[in-house]
């Protein structure tokens, strides 16, 4: 009786199996959108593994969304949509859709959460480091110049340099700031932005600002490396002039925001130091002088702004004009692209950290939006079989989404659950918002305004506000906070990485965050001169 179920049971499995999984299928469930777009994807993605062979690039691009964790990459997709008049939580940012992704670990030696200097330091360098020092090793000591020597390490832009590539680094933030900073520069403390900044004793001593740094590229580099000759950064662009500029109205630019706009108190001029260095290169500092760049410049480098430059919302405001992430990036392409070996750019943005540190979710998403642009620029503008492009983020911050708002309700908007029409309530009676964080300056109700920066002209306000008849999808709203800081703060999670073209296929899985280096020296073979 045993034998025979058994047998029963043989012919059932054997007969089950030469029917197909689509002919067991309900109608319905073959016929759902989700079902056929699942599918599709999966379909797509076997097609780009079979097609992904290549593992040496001509060309690297590494895109850093500063601050740029998961739910901002959440909220940003479903803002994305919505503004396109979708639900918003079923689309892709532009690089969502690259067929390779990692998981990265950002934590620094001395620090669980970290900041942008170690995080880059280790993208850009293989090696992790300690909080707050950019382009050397753990064994440094922050703020003790001395240290340095020893202890500095060589960079992807450093190596591509000596290789021979076209070389390039865009931010948005100050091109001094951490983040860009770390691509070229040696320090004991990333707030070493010009000599103004640092102590005396690091001055004596010999340590060179970062400003000074960036100038002195080619002269440090063939300095440290005897025999080499570089022909320096090929494409520099970003905010920070006042880093450059003596402590001198007379050096002021035409659209200076203070009434003296330089910091340096050595009395050097580096955009002019710049300029003697390189004569034939292109220097520009507002919209007009990037639209007269002209088609055959192989060097040129940009100042836009005292301090950082705008928020993408912002930009129409500004005094002079400037160009967006994505005009930059363009730019960077057609001109580093003129180098038949090859290049490397690195292109940050660096507002989407210093909107969330404002607690103001919209600059955020709304630089994250424009962050995929600039990537889907790259993409549309070079040979995927030859560019390998790199898209991720330094860290998170404590950004969150949360509440139980039914689809498509707008992401910047109050809760609104399944099947109803007005705002859920708190226990206080109160509604609340689908995003928030969990420390910051908290509430501001500030309207049309699009500078996240105005958070700072007030003191912090913890807890919860009466938002009934607050319009909260407004540029100027800022999210309620629970522990009142004077900036809201990074967090300590993983991000993501996305790939795309020769090696992407490498980046797979949980990895540390100087596994990037390491991504980028496969590619383009640095280490191998």
């Amino acid at each position: 009786m045993k034998i025979k179920k058994v047998a029963t049971a043989i012919a059932l499995t054997f007969a089950f199996s030469a029917v197909s999984h689509a002919d067991v299928l309900p109608q319905s469930q073959k016929d759902s959108s989700w079902y056929s777009a699942a599918q599709t994807k999966l379909t797509t993605k076997t097609t780009q593994a079979q097609a992904t062979k290549a593992t040496k690039a001509k060309n690297v691009i590494l895109f850093v969304g500063d601050g740029m964790g998961i739910s901002t990459l959440t909220a940003a997709r479903i803002l994305q949509g919505q503004r396109n008049n979708q639900f918003g939580e079923e689309g892709y940012l532009s690089f969502e859709s690259f067929p390779y992704s990692a998981q990265v670990k950002t934590y620094n030696v001395d620090a669980q959460t970290p900041d942008s200097a170690g995080t880059m330091t280790a993208m850009i360098s293989g090696v992790k480091t300690d909080v707050g020092v950019i382009g050397v090793d753990e064994d440094i000591e922050r703020g003790v110049c001395s240290t340095v020597a020893g202890n500095e390490l060589l960079t992807a832009t450093e190596l591509a340099e000596i290789k021979g590539l076209a070389t390039g680094v865009i931010s948005t933030a100050r091109i001094t700031h951490a983040t860009p900073a770390a691509t070229y520069a040696k320090s004991a403390d990333r707030n070493w932005e010009d000599v103004s900044d640092m102590p005396e004793d690091a001055v004596t001593t010999g340590c060179e600002d970062i400003a000074s740094q960036l100038v002195n590229f080619e002269k440090n580099l063939e300095a440290r490396f005897v025999g080499t000759d570089v022909d320096g950064l090929d494409f520099v662009m970003g905010g920070g002039r006042r880093h450059f500029l003596p402590k001198d109205a007379a050096a002021n630019s035409t659209d200076a925001a203070s009434t003296i706009e330089g910091d340096r108190t050595d009395e050097r001029n580096l955009v002019t130091e710049w300029q003697t260095q390189y004569p034939d290169a292109t220097y520009v500092m507002d919209q007009t002088g990037f639209d007269a760049i002209a088609d055959d410049a192989t060097k040129v480098f940009g100042l836009f702004n005292e301090s950082h430059m705008q928020y993408e919302a912002d930009r129409a405001n500004d005094v002079a004009g400037e160009p967006s992430l994505t005009d930059m990036t363009t730019k960077a392409i057609e001109v580093l692209g003129k180098n038949e070996k090859g290049f490397f750019l690195t292109v940050e943005s660096g507002r989407i950290d210093h909107a969330h540190h404002a607690g103001n979710a919209y600059n955020a998403l709304n630089d994250t939006i424009e962050f995929a642009k600039a990537v889907q620029a790259a993409v549309d503008n070079t040979n995927p079989e030859e560019t390998l492009i790199l898209v991720t983020a330094d860290h998170s911050h404590v950004f969150t989404i949360a509440g139980y708002p039914k689809r498509g309700n707008p992401i910047l908007g109050q809760v609104v659950a399944v099947g109803k029409t007005t705002p859920s309530l708190a226990k206080d009676d109160m509604p609340y918002t689908t995003v928030g964080y969990a420390n910051g300056l908290g509430f501001r109700n500030l309207g049309d305004e699009t500078n996240a920066d105005a958070s700072y002209a007030s003191a912090a306000v913890a807890g919860r506000v009466e938002l009934n008849g607050v319009d909260t999808t407004t540029p100027g709203f800022h999210q309620e906070t629970t522990v009142p800081l004077s900036s809201e703060t990074h967090a300590g999670e993983d991000i993501s990485l996305h790939a795309k073209g020769p090696g992407a296929q490498l980046a797979q899985g949980v990895i540390e965050q100087n596994v990037v280096f390491h991504l980028i020296n496969q590619a383009l073979e640095l280490t191998q001169q």
